[in-house]
């Protein structure tokens, strides 16, 4: 049957395309939506009830499936299901859409998709879960039931639970189920000067807890101010705003950062450079196009004069002979720090990825090693959450390179709790940041 053209600018029917995308692994949700809503004429309210659906559905696919199960006694194709689980996700965890509402229009696209059969199906199974209520989650296994509620792989809340207990890994994944803040750091200017430019914008924000230097969203779209245009602003979040601080930079220091794209952390570093007094930042990357998007983000934020791109696997750096007085080593990683922003990242992973990514990182930070002056600092970062990728890789380098010791991560007082062994780990549920991981180490 063909599809009209209302039907295709329908909001959940968008969005039921992009969560067939999405599970096809073609790209990460984030940006599939961006490109969508870049293509519709929507009004706000439309804008954010697709962001909501293509979020909302993907975080919690795993529990969504499960009480589909519980109505359907036979093999789905793949879009009917994620279309149920669209619906269900609005019929029980949004409270402002009526039931007969979601129940027309997912009648309505099973019809346009399908045939009359798979329509009728749709309908009865919503109808049926609408007098029926949601079943209860089993209870015999305690991590199959964590990994339920919150819409995590089984080998993954086991893998957290190993390092922070059963009940942590719940809080941290019904914290990932919640929305995630819009922050931004303040460039060049007094943060109390960037909230009064952006209110002037009609753009609320609060100063941010965890970084002197960021601001986080009430309302209005910060990417939209003057401030932003204008290279006062730069979207970045908390988490990462801790890197550059804790990397003890001084006015003249010679810093590298191997795996710089896209360049969030380049710039906040080149803040703290001055070119007369000849500081500069090199920043790497392998790829020429992600060279781009460090130089387009330097450009921006006016720091071109201290900042020098170059097109290198980080991995060889070493072999070049050249010293640097700091290092930052952000390095390549799961991205599991990242599951409220990209939910669908613990979908695609396996506990196999965690054999390579560990060595590669490791690489990395050998090489990097070599280019750090006596006495100089290389700092370790990564968006992750798991030991392997974070603490381990530290140990593991220790061990073979007694020349370096770790030394104090410097955070604010907000963050410090999360500082152990000279280590920060921040989890999604901590602070409501990314999940992220810092280690400083100089060489004696």
């Amino acid at each position: 049957m063909k599809i009209s053209a209302a039907m295709k600018k329908s909001v959940r029917f968008q969005a039921l395309q992009t969560l067939e995308r999405i599970e096809k692994g073609g790209a990460y949700s984030n940006l599939l939506l961006n490109d969508v809503i870049n293509q519709q004429q929507w009004i706000p309210a439309d804008r954010g009830l697709f962001t909501e659906l293509v979020y909302g559905t993907t975080a919690r696919k795993l529990t969504l499936n499960y009480y589909i199960s519980q109505f359907v006694d036979r093999k789905l194709e793949a879009w009917v299901e994620t279309l149920l689980a669209m619906s269900f996700y609005q019929m029980f965890f949004l409270d402002r859409i009526p039931a007969h509402a979601v129940i027309n229009e997912a009648v309505e696209i099973a019809k346009k998709r399908g045939n009359i059969g798979v329509s009728k199906l749709v309908n009865g199974v919503l109808r049926n879960a609408q007098r029926r209520g949601l079943p209860e989650l089993p209870q015999t296994d305690p991590l199959q039931e964590t990994a339920l509620a919150v819409s995590l792989p089984v080998w993954l809340v086991e893998k957290l639970a190993e390092q922070i207990g059963l009940a942590e890994t719940r809080q941290l994944g019904e914290a990932l189920l919640e929305p995630a803040h819009v922050s931004a750091r303040v460039n060049g200017i007094p943060r109390a000067e960037a909230i009064s430019a952006l209110a002037a914008d009609g753009i609320e924000v609060l100063p941010s807890e965890v970084s002197p230097y960021g601001v986080v969203a009430e309302r209005g779209h910060l990417a939209s101010s003057q401030l932003f245009q204008y290279g006062g602003l730069t979207i970045q979040d908390e988490s990462s705003m801790l890197v550059a601080p804790t990397m003890r930079l001084t006015p003249d220091a010679q810093v590298l950062d191997a795996c710089a794209a896209p360049g969030g952390k380049t710039t906040h570093i080149a803040s703290f450079l001055e070119a007369d007094q000849g500081g500069k930042v090199t920043a790497l990357d392998i790829h020429a196009h992600k060279i781009k998007l460090i130089q387009q983000n330097a450009a921006r934020l006016h720091v071109t004069d201290v900042v020098e791109t170059r097109q290198l696997d980080a991995r060889k750096i070493g072999a070049t002979g050249e010293q640097f007085d700091r290092v930052l080593v952000d390095a390549p990683c799961s991205g599991l720090g990242l599951m409220r922003r990209k939910p669908d990242i613990k979908y695609h992973k396996t506990a196999a990825d965690f054999a390579q990514l560990p060595k590669i990182q490791l690489e990395i930070l050998e090489s990097a090693a070599q280019t750090v002056k006596p006495s100089g600092i290389i700092t370790y970062s990564t968006c992750t959450i798991v030991a392997e990728e974070n603490q381990e890789v530290v140990a593991a380098f220790l061990a073979r390179h007694p020349e370096f010791e770790k030394i104090p991560v410097e955070v604010d007082a907000a963050v410090q709790p999360f500082v152990q062994e000279d280590m920060l780990m921040l989890y999604p549920h901590s602070l409501h940041t990314d999940g992220f991981f810092i280690c400083c180490m100089r060489r004696k």
